[in-house]
């Protein structure tokens, strides 16, 4: 099975605000994600990402799907197919982004020093 293939489940009432910024946006998308852990084994997991108009910005595949919210308050039958196609694009996006090593290791060391 290709990660196209996986259930992808969103959440449009009342999703989770922005994990980054906290604002509120008007999606949210899990889908399965796996690791290799230290000792190789591939570990299964599940993955969330938010659609937050102020993290997202600038991001093509988000920005798109932001205007199409803005634009439809409401999802019917005639929208079906292009929220489908905007939202698989930024799922597609988010299942890429990688976790900033360097990043994390110095928020951890920041941590430990009590700096954050």
């Amino acid at each position: 099975m290709s990660k196209e293939d996986d259930a992808i489940v969103l959440q449009l009432a009342d999703p989770p605000n922005c994990p980054r910024c906290g604002e509120p946006g008007p999606v949210s998308a899990q889908f399965p994600h796996s690791w290799t852990n230290a000792s190789g084994k591939e570990v299964p997991g599940i993955r969330e990402a938010m659609l937050c108009p102020v993290c997202d910005r600038d991001e093509p595949a988000a920005d798109r799907l932001l205007a199409f919210f803005a634009v439809h308050k409401t999802l019917g039958l005639s929208e079906l197919e292009t929220f489908h196609d905007l939202t698989a694009a930024w799922v597609a996006v988010a299942r890429a982004r990688q976790v900033d090593q360097q990043q994390l290791a110095d928020e951890y060391e920041r941590s430990r020093n009590g700096e954050l």
